[in-house]
C-alpha cells in the first residue's frame, strides 16, 4: 500500500508537469486562451498542496492569483489588468519595456513565480530531513480505520465506532489547525470542530450535515442509550470517516 507521502509526491509531479505545459502555452502568441482553459483547475489543486506542505508560502501563491495591489492572474486571464505597482513581492522589472507589458507577458511572470513555489514544495518533500505530521497522521488514521472495520466484522460494534470517532475528531482538529482556526473550548468535540469549519466557510452545509450525522453515530457508541448501534451503522461511520479524511484538508 502506498503511503500518503508517496501519493503527495505523485500528485505534485503531475501538477508540475501540467504547470510546465501551461507555461509553454503562455510562451506562444495566442497562448493565453489555452492557458485560461486549464489554469483554474491547476490553481485549485496546487494551492491545496502548498497549504499543507509549505503553508508559509501560501499567501505569496494566492497573491499571484488574486490581489487588489497590482496585476494578478485572475484579472489578466479575464482581460481586466489592474494598475501594476512596483516594489511588491510579486512585482517584476518592467523598466526594459518600451511599452507596457501585454497581458500574456504579465501572465508569464506571475505564473512562473507560482510554478517556482510549487517546485519548492517538491524540494521540501524530497528532503531527507522533511517530516510532516499530517502525512504520518493520515497513515496512522488509515491503520486505525482498518482496525475499526475488523472489530466491527467480529461484532465489537461499540469499540469499532469509538475508534472511528477518535479518528474523525483528530482529523477535524488537524483541518482546523491547517486553516488557523482554534476553539475557545478546552476539549472541543467533533461537533465543535464541525461548527468551526462551517462558520469559517471551510465546508458547505451539506458537508456539515454529513459530519454531524457521523458524530451522531459515534455518540451511539460512546454513551449507553436505548438505541443500540448496528453493524451497518458502524460500517457507514467508518466509510464516512474515511471519506472525510481523504477529501477534507
Amino acid at each position: 500500500m502506498n503511503s500518503n507521502l508517496d501519493r503527495f509526491k505523485k500528485d505534485l509531479n503531475v501538477l508540475i508537469g501540467e504547470g510546465n505545459t501551461l507555461l509553454k502555452h503562455l510562451n506562444k502568441e495566442d497562448g493565453l486562451k489555452y492557458f485560461k482553459k486549464d489554469y483554474e483547475v491547476w490553481y485549485s489543486e496546487s494551492i491545496a498542496l502548498v497549504s499543507i506542505v509549505l503553508p508559509k508560502r501560501k499567501d505569496d501563491f494566492v497573491l499571484y492569483y488574486n490581489t487588489n495591489k497590482g496585476d494578478c492572474l485572475r484579472n489578466v486571464i479575464n482581460h481586466t489588468p489592474g494598475k501594476f505597482i512596483k516594489g511588491t513581492d510579486w512585482d517584476f522589472e518592467i523598466s526594459s519595456y518600451t511599452k507596457p507589458p501585454t497581458n500574456r507577458e504579465i501572465a508569464i511572470t506571475l505564473f512562473d513565480n507560482q510554478l517556482t513555489i510549487l517546485k519548492s514544495v517538491q524540494r521540501r518533500l524530497e528532503s531527507s530531513l522533511f517530516e510532516i505530521k499530517q502525512l504520518l497522521q493520515a497513515d496512522l488514521f488509515d491503520n486505525e480505520l482498518d482496525t475499526a472495520a475488523e472489530l466491527n466484522k467480529k461484532g465489537f460494534v461499540r469499540g469499532a465506532g469509538a475508534i472511528a470517532g477518535v479518528v474523525l475528531e483528530g482529523h477535524l482538529s488537524q483541518v482546523c489547525k491547517n486553516h488557523n482556526i482554534s476553539s475557545r473550548k478546552k476539549n472541543p468535540t467533533i461537533n465543535d470542530f464541525n461548527q468551526l469549519l462551517k462558520d469559517n466557510e471551510i465546508i458547505e452545509v451539506k458537508d456539515w450535515r454529513f459530519i454531524q450525522h457521523l458524530g451522531d453515530l459515534r455518540n451511539l457508541c460512546d454513551h449507553k442509550k436505548e438505541i443500540e448501534p448496528s453493524k451497518q451503522d458502524i460500517e457507514d461511520l467508518i466509510k464516512g470517516v474515511d471519506k472525510i479524511c481523504k477529501t477534507l484538508y
